[in-house]
C-alpha cells in the first residue's frame, strides 16, 4: 500500500518550555505534503524514555510514515536511538564506519573525539544511515511491518538537507500516485463567523464531491483564512476544482479577500502602489510607526514609501503635521477631524500621493466612556477620491489593537485604490 499518512514526534524536554519552538515539523509537513503523505499527528515528548516509548507505539498504530527529530545526540538524554530500538525490537550495534566518520570530523578541528561520541554510531538492524554533512549524528531510515520510521537530528540545518534527500528517494518511491494539491483565500474586514455565515454553503457542497475539498477557517490576528486541500492523482482535475471552488468563495466574500497567493497585506498594497506609480506617506499617533515599518518590510519598498511621522504628542500633531491646536481641542486628539487633518499634513509635507492619519488608543490605559481603550480612528487621502475616514472599535492587548489598525489601514488603502 502506498504510504499516505504520517505523524511527527518532536523530542526534547527544551521544546516543552517557553525559549524553544519546534519549526521542524512545519518545513517536514511541507515537503511530505508535496508527496501526498498526509500529517496527521504532531507531538512534542520530553527526554522521558516511557513517554516517548508510548508515543511512538501510538504512532505506528495509526500512521504509515513517522518522523522522529531530535534526541541523537551523544548525551545520556538523547534518547531516540535507544528508544526506537527497544519498540522496534531490533537491537543496536556499533557502525564502525560511522564512528571513523564522526572522529575523523573532530580530528579535522584539531580536537580527539570523546568516547561518548560513540553512541552517535549506533545502529538499530536493518536501519538505511542517513549520511550528516552538517553535524555529528546520522539520520536512520527503517521499514518496519509495513511502515517507516526516518530519525532526523534536531538542528534546522542538518535536519533539512537530510530530509529532502529522504524525499527525493526513499520516501517517493514509496508514496502512492495521488498529491495534495492547495489554494488559500486570505479575508479582512470581516470576522471569524461573518466569514463562515457566507463560505459554509459553498465549501460544504464541495466537502461532498469528487474529488472532495477539504476547508479550513482559521482567525488570525486581523485577518481569517481559508484553506482549502484536494488529494488526487489527476493534477489537472485537482487544480480545476480548486479554481472553482475558489472562483464561487471569491465571489461571496467579494473585497474582504485581499490575497489568494499567500501574500501579505504590506506587499499587496505596495505593489498596488507601485503599479500606479503613487507613492505612501503615513501619520501615526497610537501604532508608533507600526504602519510604515510594515511597508518597508517589502524589498523595494523605496519605489513607494516617502515618509512617516510619529506625532505621538498633540504638541508635535501642530508641529510636524500642521494639525490646527483649536481643531485638537474641539474635537479631540482621537476623532475623525484629527485623523483627516493627519493623513492631509503628511501627504502635504511629504509630497506623497496617499496620505494615511492613524489616532486611538491602544491601552491599557487611556479610556473614557465616550472613547474605550481600542478606540481607533483611521483616515486616508488618495488622489481624485474624497476622504475616507472611519472610527474602529478594536479589542485585545496594546499589540493587538496596534496591529489590528495598520492592518484596517492598509486594508482601506488598498480598496480605494482597486
Amino acid at each position: 500500500m502506498p504510504l499516505a499518512s504520517a505523524e511527527i514526534i518532536a523530542v526534547g524536554s527544551e521544546l516543552l518550555g517557553s525559549s524553544r519552538v519546534d519549526t521542524n515539523s512545519l518545513y517536514i509537513t511541507d515537503k511530505l505534503a508535496a508527496l501526498g503523505i498526509e500529517l496527521r499527528v504532531k507531538s512534542v515528548v520530553g527526554d522521558d524514555r516511557g513517554d516517548l516509548a508510548a508515543v511512538l507505539r501510538q504512532a505506528l498504530a495509526r500512521a504509515d510514515v513517522i518522523v522522529l527529530t531530535g534526541g541523537l545526540g551523544p548525551t545520556d538524554d538523547d534518547l531516540t536511538r535507544d528508544v526506537v530500538s527497544e519498540v522496534l525490537a531490533r537491537p543496536m550495534t556499533v557502525d564502525e564506519a560511522i564512528a571513523g566518520k564522526i572522529r575523523a570530523r573532530f580530528a579535522r578541528r584539531g580536537l580527539d573525539m570523546p568516547e561518548v561520541n560513540r553512541r552517535q554510531a549506533q545502529v538499530p538492524a536493518g536501519a538505511l544511515v542517513l549520511d550528516n554533512p552538517n553535524g555529528t549524528a546520522p539520520g536512520l531510515f527503517i521499514d518496519h511491518d509495513g511502515k517507516t520510521v526516518v530519525l532526523l537530528p534536531g538542528p534546522p540545518r542538518e535536519m533539512q538537507p537530510m530530509f529532502d534527500l529522504v524525499c527525493r528517494t526513499q520516501l517517493a518511491v514509496r508514496a502512492g500516485a495521488e498529491r495534495v494539491y492547495r489554494a488559500s483565500l486570505f479575508i479582512t474586514g470581516l470576522g471569524e463567523s461573518h466569514v463562515e455565515q457566507k463560505a459554509q454553503p459553498i465549501y460544504a457542497r464541495w466537502r461532498e464531491a469528487m474529488p472532495p475539498v477539504s476547508t479550513t477557517i482559521l482567525a488570525a490576528m486581523g485577518q481569517v483564512e481559508l484553506h482549502l486541500s484536494v488529494r488526487d492523482a489527476d493534477e489537472r482535475r485537482a487544480l480545476s476544482t480548486l479554481d472553482a471552488v475558489r472562483g464561487e468563495l471569491l465571489q461571496a466574500l467579494g473585497e474582504h479577500v485581499y490575497s489568494t497567493d499567500g501574500r501579505g497585506m504590506e506587499e499587496i498594497v505596495g505593489e498596488l502602489l507601485k503599479a500606479r506609480g503613487l507613492t505612501i506617506a503615513a501619520a501615526e499617533s497610537c501604532t508608533g510607526g507600526l504602519l510604515m515599518s510594515r511597508l518597508t518590510d517589502v524589498a523595494g519598498s523605496s519605489a513607494y514609501v516617502r515618509a512617516g511621522v510619529v506625532a505621538y504628542d498633540n504638541a508635535d500633531k501642530t508641529a510636524l503635521l500642521g494639525v490646527p491646536a483649536d481643531l485638537i481641542a474641539a474635537h479631540g486628539a482621537v476623532s475623525e477631524a484629527v485623523a483627516i487633518a493627519m493623513a492631509e499634513g503628511v501627504r502635504q509635507r511629504t509630497g506623497a500621493d496617499v496620505g494615511v492619519g492613524i489616532t486611538g488608543i491602544a491601552g491599557p490605559g487611556g479610556g473614557t466612556k465616550d472613547k474605550p481603550v481600542g478606540t481607533v480612528v483611521i483616515a486616508a487621502i488618495v488622489p481624485r477620491q474624497p476622504a475616507y475616514v472611519r472610527t474602529f472599535q478594536f479589542i485585545g492587548a496594546r499589540t493587538q489593537v496596534k496591529f489590528q489598525s495598520t492592518q484596517a489601514a492598509l486594508n482601506r488603502v488598498r480598496r480605494l485604490l482597486e
